[in-house]
């Protein structure tokens, strides 16, 4: 038997160099295909944040950067990732604070508790049997797991030709870029709550009130006026969208100022003016779709994918990895999905009512 050491050296080089664990996963989601545990019909995905092997004190805040006197192997990834869209690229913003034992990981308030530094992990499931099909391991934040789906999709399909009719998810997945990549490039149905911000709290009239005319370009207003992209001919044409991805409806002021429901709809503003993203088709399907009785079905099957986080943390205790920088949490959940997906298989085979595919 080799000693834990030849192990250890082996998983720094010969392991990460032949991506190997990556292999072993991926050996397990096929052993499922043909046991028949995977129908496809269905996806499902969502990250789970998973404290990072550091001391929260031994930090520094996010605007100095990291001293130019450390070194070591996680400092050596951080670096290495810094353009990867699920680590340093997946967001402009600077970080609040930094770790100098694991740069890559991330400092989250995102639960109940005191923040701490973690890394997140994603999976995506399929809904017939829960079977995991694919993990990345990300920087703890929204626009990382985002991408992260993105990538698992696009490698589900490359890697073993499954292509989901829907894709279950919470509303951090609910932005209109995203959505507008499922419907419009994937072609998979959103069965995701749109992430929408247009609720307003001065009793006054929200987006939802004006009924919106495709034929015209138009929103109506409750009082019967119309709200366009633009109110005038201009000799030089003018770019519909900004750079955020959305257009500007604005009503005329002499509209707006002899209405007489000016007071509950733009009490402070001269005109109302409504902003509607380029990807909003993608979004309206997504609403419509969550007035179905399928999306209620959906919701339900959702938990699945949230036990299997419960059962990572209580039963395979991963509620803290023991390796740091990116590529130990990479290992580590591979490792955990891959004996995730086994166990699957081994109390499935038990079934007499399972036949092999």
């Amino acid at each position: 038997m080799p000693d834990h050491s030849t192990f250890s050296k082996n998983r720094h080089g010969r392991f990460r160099d032949s991506d190997l664990l990556r292999k072993l996963f991926e050996l397990t989601v096929e052993r499922c295909m043909v046991e028949g545990l995977v129908g496809a019909e269905g996806f499902a995905v969502d990250a789970s944040l998973i404290r990072a092997d550091v001391h929260r004190q031994r930090s520094v805040p996010g605007e100095e950067g990291l001293p130019p006197d450390v070194a070591g192997r996680a400092v050596t990834e951080y670096l290495d990732v810094l353009d990867d869209a699920a680590f340093g690229g997946s967001t402009p913003v600077t970080p609040k604070r930094i770790n100098l034992t694991d740069p890559a990981s991330r400092w989250t308030a995102a639960t109940r508790g005191s923040a701490f530094y973690a890394y997140s992990t994603n999976y995506l499931i399929d809904l017939d049997h829960a079977v995991i099909v694919d993990v990345e391991a990300t920087t703890a934040i929204r626009q990382a797991e985002v991408t992260a789906q993105r990538r698992m999709i696009e490698r589900t399909q490359d890697r073993f030709g499954l292509w989901p009719e829907k894709l279950v998810a919470d509303t951090a997945y609910g932005s209109a870029p995203n959505l507008a990549w499922l419907v419009e490039e994937q072609g998979i149905e959103p069965h995701i709550p749109v992430f929408d911000k247009s609720a307003r709290r001065d009793d006054t009239f929200e987006r939802s009130a004006f009924t919106f005319d495709h034929d015209d370009d138009s929103y109506i207003c409750p009082g019967g006026n119309r709200l366009r992209p633009s109110n005038r001919n201009f000799s030089t044409p003018r770019p519909r969208g900004n750079a955020d991805g959305f257009i500007r409806y604005r009503a005329r002021e002499k509209d707006c100022g002899a209405c007489g429901l000016k007071e509950r709809c733009t009490p402070k503003m001269a005109a109302r003016k409504i902003m509607r993203s380029v990807h909003e088709g993608a979004r309206d399907l997504a609403r419509d779709i969550a007035t179905s009785d399928a999306y209620l079905v959906s919701r339900r099957q959702r938990k699945k994918v949230e036990m299997l986080f419960a059962h990572l943390k209580r039963i395979l205790k991963l509620d803290r990895l023991r390796l740091r920088g990116p590529n130990g949490a990479k290992d580590e959940f591979h490792l955990a999905a891959a004996a995730q997906n086994l166990r699957k298989l081994a109390k499935m085979r038990r079934n007499p009512g399972l036949a092999p595919a």
